[in-house]
This record gives structure tokens, C-alpha cells and sequence, in this order.
């Protein structure tokens, strides 16, 4: 099979908001339905002009309106709008505008703001033929070229993976390793007039995975060198939209035949890592006292691979025993953490998981230097008509110091064995955590959260609770990595996601709630009161 290789993508910018999911096949009538039908103001999509098929369109909501901007391809082969900046890609010059919205403005001199792609859910049609390929494993989502060229690096000849081409917005590339320091990138082209994937006009298929499965066993032939290239080696994403989880859980519940093992059991052995500590320090501890503390810092990493949405911090700590209770205020206080998130009951299964480190409703805990009250607690049911979770607010002075406000938050949802079985609880009680970080002063420290040893219960919510800021920030079709967000996390505190029922939750309460801002997009778009769920 013969086929062309394609131009390397020139390297992207590496800002942690990278936009994706975001180029429709659509017509402008359609794209102006889409959007008002489930975007907000500021929100956009990109497709192709339907007056010059080379060049494409942004179409941007803007209050009740919709804004539509052409982009065209100048004689360099690269984008602009028109005398604007020039950029290599449709993703570049989507991320400049998002970073600059001065620099787009109407003749009038009204800026247009843009601010991230519309969320369309997967049951619409366009949104299914966008993101078709996104929850197979063979697909990298949201990756460059040179990232894909980094990822193979350290791979064997004839290594390769799927993405989405930066060059031509809505097409698939294959990179392939074909010695020890070349790489080369295939373009996947799909025939307008029959839908059908081929590489260099050779043999069509209904879908990528059919081409992929042909070329796993028949190789292709560069067309000028007549050198021979095979797709041997796949290397697996773990990377997902978000609202494609639940096809991508389809994939990780087949067991393979060979090893017995479920995808979700090899992603959660294979992601287990070295550890650097990142251990707290008590500094404020007199000469004869120990500085440690059984706590490390947990930071949400910024950029590539995972471009992760980072606006918070962590601190996961084993629970109190009578011994620390000193060391642990000590603690809250040096970090100045407004909220502290407690995963466990103080008693479970007639076993301690946690010393009480506060002190009864109105009633005062006194710790040498540190007055700790309780001025509020406030119990909230689940459906089950059982408490499921309980807020607290304490007032906490240290001596010679004005007191502060903190918010403390109980779960006490979590059964005595394995993991809860339906997530909404769980995510209800997030959804609580972050009002309370939103109601804490602006320049809190980390967020403090324990179970009983700090690692189990402690690592699923953390991981949990930074996936739902991503979809909160970015939308429920942006791209999500659980292993490597998981594997980042352990990497500054071991065992963190202790057992595979834990890591099996994480993805279980990815798509619950994704499913619940479907329901809510559903709700608005048929003119139905909104459920109430916060996003």
C-alpha cells in the first residue's frame, strides 16, 4: 500500500488550556443550533466555510447572539483571519484568541471574547462523528505531533499511535517509529462523497479501527523512498473526552485471555510509581520536638501530558491519633488551610479510624497555643434518609493572633467494605467542598484531606475532586487522563488510590457525573427547570 507522508506538526503551544474538542463538521445553521441550544456566552465551536471548503469558520455566542469570523489559509499554507496573526494550525490560532481576546474585535471595535469550546453531548450527531474514535484506546486525544514524537522516543521500531491532525482539523494522523531516530506521520483521509478512511487513496474502511486492523497485518509503502513501514506496536491512550467515558469503561471491563485481567486491574497495576516525597514540615515546634509530620503536599502538575485544570492544592494526611493532635493544628495553622475534608468515621467496624481533633458544638479544644471552637454543624441526609456527610465551621486562634474561619467537612457515607455502590453521594459531598473553598478568603492554603491512613480513601477523593474542576472549567467533552492523574498523584505520596475497587470508583464517578450534566444540558435545551447540580 502506498501512501504519502505528511507534513510534521510544528510544535503547539504548551499552555495548560489547549483547547479541544472543538471542530465540527457542521454548516453554520447548524453550528448557530448547537450553540444556543447548549452553549453559554463566550463559547465557540470551529468547522469548515461553506463558501471556500479550504478555509474554516468560528462560530462564537455572544449573549443571544452568534458571532460567525472566517478564517482562511494564506499563501504560506498557514491560518489567519484575515490579515490577522498567522498561525500553523487551527488549535494555535483558536489558543492565541482565547489568551487575547483584545486582538479579535468587530469593525465597530467591540471585542469578541472568546472563552472555550461548547460542549456538545455525544448523542448529537455532529458531536458523534467528532469524537467517534475518542474512547478507543488505539487514540490520542489532544496531542502535537512533537508530543507524539516525544511519546515515542523511547519505544521500539514500529511503534505507533493514532491522534488528531493539527494540520487538518477533523482528520487522523498515525505516527509511526521507524528506526531508532526517525519518526514519520501518516495522514488517515476520509472520502467526503462515502465516509470511508484511507491512507494515500489505497484500500477504504467504514471506520479507523477496521484501517488499523488491516494495516496491523499488511504493511505500507512510502510513495518516493519505497520504504516499508508497519504498524506493529500500538501504544495504548489512557487520555478520554470525559462525556466518552462510558465506552472507554466498556473497554477496561473485557479481560484479556491471556493474563485474566481486566483493563481497569492492568492500568492499576501498571501505573504504580516511584515515590518523591513531598512531606510536610513542621517549622514552628520548639528545639526538642520532632518536625515531622505524617503528611505530604499534593500538587496538581501544569502543562503537558495532562494539561491539568490547577486551582487548588493538597495536603493528605494520615488521621489523628491522641498523640498528634498538637502537630496536626500546628499544621493547619503554618499552611493556613481554610478546609479540611475528613473521608472516614471517627469508628468503623468497632475499629478507631480517627481521634476527634474538635471540639463539641459551642463547646472549645484548648492546645497549648491554639483555641480550636466548633460554631456550627450542620448534618446532610442522603436519599437513603441516613446522614451522609456533616459540615462543620470552627474559629481557630493562636495566641497573640487574630482567629480564623475554617470549614470542616465529614463523610461518613463510605461503606465498611469496598466502595460506595452508586457515586452521587460522593460527588454531592465534592460539590460541598468546593462551595467551601469558594466561601474561604481568597489567599487559603492547601486543602487538607485525611481518611485513616491518609493514602486509600484519601487519593479518591483528591484524584475525583481535580477531574471535576477540569470538567467544571473546561466543559464535559474535555480530555481526561485518570491512570496518569493517578499516577502523578502517587508520585508525591505512595499507595495513593490503594485498591482496585477505589481506582474502578474513580471512573464511575467521572461518568455519573457527566451523566448529570447531561441531564441538566438535556433539561435547558427542552425547556424543563433545571436540576440542581453545581458546574
Amino acid at each position: 500500500m502506498l501512501f504519502r507522508i505528511c507534513c510534521s506538526d510544528l510544535p503547539y503551544m504548551s499552555d495548560y488550556r489547549r483547547p479541544c474538542n472543538f471542530f465540527y463538521n457542521v454548516t453554520g445553521e447548524e453550528a448557530e443550533r448547537l450553540l444556543r441550544q447548549y452553549g453559554n456566552d463566550g463559547e465557540f465551536l470551529a468547522r469548515p466555510s461553506e463558501s471556500q471548503p479550504l478555509n474554516f469558520t468560528l462560530s462564537i455566542i455572544r449573549g443571544k447572539a452568534i458571532t460567525h469570523v472566517k478564517i482562511q489559509k494564506n499563501s504560506d499554507d498557514f491560518l489567519d483571519l484575515f490579515g490577522g496573526e498567522s498561525f500553523a494550525s487551527l488549535s494555535e490560532l483558536v489558543q492565541f484568541y482565547i489568551d487575547n481576546p483584545e486582538q479579535l474585535q468587530e469593525r465597530n471595535g467591540e471585542s469578541i471574547i472568546m472563552k472555550r469550546p461548547v460542549s456538545i453531548p455525544l448523542y448529537e450527531p455532529a458531536a458523534q462523528e467528532a469524537r467517534a474514535p475518542a474512547s478507543q484506546r488505539w487514540f490520542h486525544a489532544n496531542i502535537t505531533g512533537t508530543e507524539a514524537v516525544d511519546l515515542l522516543s523511547k519505544e521500539k521500531q514500529w511503534t505507533y499511535l493514532v491522534r488528531e491532525s493539527q494540520r487538518a482539523p477533523g482528520s487522523y494522523a498515525i505516527t509511526v517509529k521507524t528506526t531508532d531516530d526517525h519518526v514519520v506521520h501518516i495522514l488517515i483521509q476520509k472520502k467526503a462523497d462515502t465516509g470511508m478512511y484511507h491512507v494515500g487513496g489505497g484500500d477504504e474502511f467504514r471506520t479507523v479501527s477496521e484501517l488499523l486492523a488491516h494495516y496491523n497485518n499488511n504493511p505500507m509503502v512510502e510513495e518516493g523512498s519505497q520504504r516499508v513501514v508497519h504498524l506493529m506496536n500500538l501504544v495504548p491512550s489512557t487520555c478520554v473526552p470525559a462525556d466518552a467515558i462510558d465506552e472507554r469503561i466498556r473497554l477496561l471491563e473485557e479481560v484479556d485471555p491471556v493474563t485474566k485481567k481486566s483493563g481497569f486491574l492492568e492500568e492499576f497495576e501498571v501505573w504504580n510509581v516511584n515515590v518523591f516525597f513531598s512531606l510536610v514540615i513542621l517549622k514552628d515546634v520548639p528545639p526538642n520536638e520532632s518536625d515531622y509530620i505524617n503528611a505530604s503536599y499534593i500538587r496538581i502538575p501544569k502543562g503537558p501530558p495532562l494539561h491539568l485544570y490547577a486551582n487548588r492544592e493538597y495536603i493528605s494526611t494520615q488521621g489523628c491519633l491522641p498523640n498528634t493532635l498538637l502537630d496536626f493544628w500546628r499544621m493547619v495553622w503554618q499552611e493556613n488551610s481554610r478546609v479540611i475534608v475528613m473521608t472516614t468515621k471517627e469508628m468503623e467496624r468497632s475499629r478507631s479510624k480517627c481521634h476527634v481533633y474538635w471540639p463539641a458544638l459551642r463547646e472549645e479544644l484548648n492546645l497549648r497555643e491554639y483555641v480550636i471552637k466548633t460554631v456550627e454543624e450542620i448534618k446532610v441526609p442522603g436519599d437513603n434518609g441516613l446522614d451522609m456527610f456533616i459540615k462543620r465551621r470552627f474559629m481557630v486562634a493562636k495566641k497573640g493572633m487574630p482567629q480564623r474561619e475554617l470549614f470542616h467537612l465529614q463523610f461518613i457515607g463510605w461503606p465498611d467494605h469496598g466502595c460506595p455502590e452508586q457515586p452521587e453521594s460522593v460527588l454531592r459531598f465534592l460539590d460541598a467542598v468546593d462551595v467551601a473553598c469558594k466561601k474561604a478568603i481568597s489567599s487559603q492554603g492547601p486543602v487538607i484531606v485525611h481518611c485513616s491512613a491518609g493514602i486509600g480513601r484519601t487519593g479518591t477523593f483528591i484524584v475525583i475532586d481535580i477531574l471535576l474542576n477540569q470538567i467544571r472549567h473546561r466543559g464535559s467533552s474535555c480530555p481526561i487522563d485518570i491512570p496518569r492523574t493517578v499516577m502523578k498523584i502517587r508520585e508525591q505520596r505512595s499507595r495513593m488510590v490503594q485498591t482496585e475497587a477505589q481506582y474502578v470508583f474513580l471512573y464511575r464517578a467521572i461518568s455519573c457525573y457527566v451523566g448529570m450534566i447531561n441531564r441538566v444540558s438535556c433539561s435547558r435545551s427542552l425547556g424543563f427547570p433545571l436540576l440542581s447540580l453545581h458546574i
